[in-house]
């Protein structure tokens, strides 16, 4: 493993927008993937050399086995020829003979007399003199000795085999093997950890562009990468960076339109408070200082109408003319003021300010039967809330004379949970579809006006015919309110 981690290659040098930091957790994971593979194929290359020593373990003990036992046979056949015609020759004759052959290959030739005493002892093989294979290589290889004796008057020859010159030829076989197997396993792994560095190194980039997406640089991009796979996951990284952009881009617009929505709003509203401010002083200054004035005059001229009364018919005429047209400007200008600011929604509350609505309508349109019904409870509406509703129920009720023209409205005002509904239901025509509650400047300013109070607005034709106006508000954020 150590040839491994320094023969490691680098990753690819940090790009335009790439941080060195990254880089350094980029190599740390490049290398480990490396090493991940180069292990994997290392332990493969092993296990394959090993099962290949196992079976050639096996064929050579079995070399082995065959090689002494042969030997022993070509050995002890040629002995037992020979050993008859020698040992009738006498002692000194046999050990010429034994002395003149030496040693047979793989066995061990030894003479007794008739007493058990050793004559003759084959020499050491000269072959690999001095060398021995290991002793627990010895006993795997190395089958049991095979013993044959040979008896003859005056004595016996004994051969046994031995294996050791053979075991250690497959000992040093083995080596070679080994030291093979080692050279292989080792530019296996070398050339493998080599081609693994060159197939990651793209996917360290890859990391790199990744990371960069992470701290925040959405401009990251990556160029073409070698390799199919790389360059499949490099094209679609930018394909989604691309996108990515695209959406944060929209994002910002719909964040920055939504802002100056908001704004927009927040605009609407302060001038919606700011005309209803005006709307009431307007009011005010009609019902306090012009109609008083009007009053005024009204009682002028009817004082004037009696004191001429006989004698100043054209004053008089002149005098009653004023007093008729004083009272007519004094109706139009009541009749101006609900529209302008419900003076009496502030003075006596939204119930009694529905009903004033109500009764004002009969007698502007006695042939429109109204109806109103109350039913709120204890709860108690903020201000803001109060006038929505009394101008939801204006809204209806015009709507439904002017443009349905209706012959009975139903107007009702109920508590249900922790919200208020006013609904507006009338007979008449139904709301026309080129006409929609969108593009209606009434209905739009209520219903964006109710949607700042957290509520909501909802316009629909109701069967067989006519209109249904739903105002819904919630209470909460009433007592909120009027907490503020």
């Amino acid at each position: 493993m150590i040839f491994m981690i320094r023969t490691a290659g680098r990753p690819p040098a940090p790009g335009r927008g790439q941080a060195p930091r990254y880089h350094r957790r980029v190599k740390t994971d490049s290398m480990t993937l490396r090493l991940k593979i180069n292990l994997i194929v290392g332990a493969l290359t092993v296990l394959f050399v090993a099962a290949m020593l196992a079976l050639q373990l096996r064929s050579m003990r079995e070399s082995v086995q065959e090689e002494v036992v042969a030997a022993n046979r070509v050995a002890t056949q040629l002995l037992s020829r020979n050993a008859w015609l020698y040992a009738a020759q006498g002692t000194p004759a046999m050990l010429a003979y034994l002395q003149g052959i030496g040693r047979v290959r793989s066995n061990d030739i030894v003479l007794y007399d008739a007493e058990g005493q050793v004559l003759y002892r084959s020499p050491a093989s000269t072959y690999k003199a001095g060398r021995d294979a290991p002793d627990w290589f010895e006993r795997v290889m190395a089958p049991e000795p095979l013993v044959q004796s040979i008896a003859f008057p005056g004595g016996k020859l004994v051969t046994q085999s031995n294996a050791t010159r053979a075991v250690l030829d497959a000992w040093d076989y083995l080596l070679v093997l080994g030291a093979g197997g080692a050279v292989l396993l080792g530019v296996v792994n070398a050339l493998v950890f080599w081609l693994v560095g060159r197939a990651v190194r793209p996917f360290g980039r890859i990391v790199g562009a990744l990371e960069d997406l992470e701290a925040g640089r959405f401009d990251a991009v990556l160029p073409p990468l070698p390799g199919t796979e790389a360059a499949l996951i490099g094209a679609a990284f930018n394909r989604m960076v691309g996108r990515l952009r695209q959406n944060l881009e929209t994002e910002r617009r719909a964040a920055l339109a939504e802002a100056r929505l908001s704004d927009s709003r927040e605009l609407a509203r302060w001038i919606e408070r700011q005309l209803e401010q005006e709307r009431r002083l307007i009011a005010h200054e009609l019902h306090d200082e012009l109609g008083q004035s009007v009053t005024a005059m009204h009682s002028m001229a009817v004082s004037i109408t009696q004191r001429v009364r006989g004698l100043d018919p054209q004053a008089e005429q002149a005098a009653r003319t004023i007093a008729d047209e004083s009272s007519r400007l004094y109706q139009a200008m009541h009749g101006m003021i609900p529209r302008l600011a419900p003076l009496v929604l502030d003075n006596l509350g939204l119930t009694d300010a529905l009903a004033d609505l109500v009764e004002r309508t009969r007698r502007s349109h006695p042939d429109v039967a109204v109806e109103l019904e109350v039913a709120l409870g204890d709860a108690t509406l903020a201000p803001d809330t109060a006038l929505a509703f009394y101008r939801g129920a204006q809204e209806g009720m015009t709507n439904a004379l002017r443009h349905g023209r209706a012959a009975h409205i139903a107007i009702a005002l109920k508590q249900a949970g922790d919200e208020a509904t006013l609904t507006v239901t009338d007979d008449g025509q139904g709301l026309p579809a080129e006409v929609q509650p969108a593009g209606h400047h009434g209905l739009r300013w209520l219903a964006e006006r109710s949607e700042g109070l957290g509520g909501s607005v909802r316009v629909s034709n109701r069967a067989p015919r006519g209109v249904v106006l739903a105002v819904r508000l919630p209470l909460a954020q009433d007592v909120e309110a009027t907490a503020r």
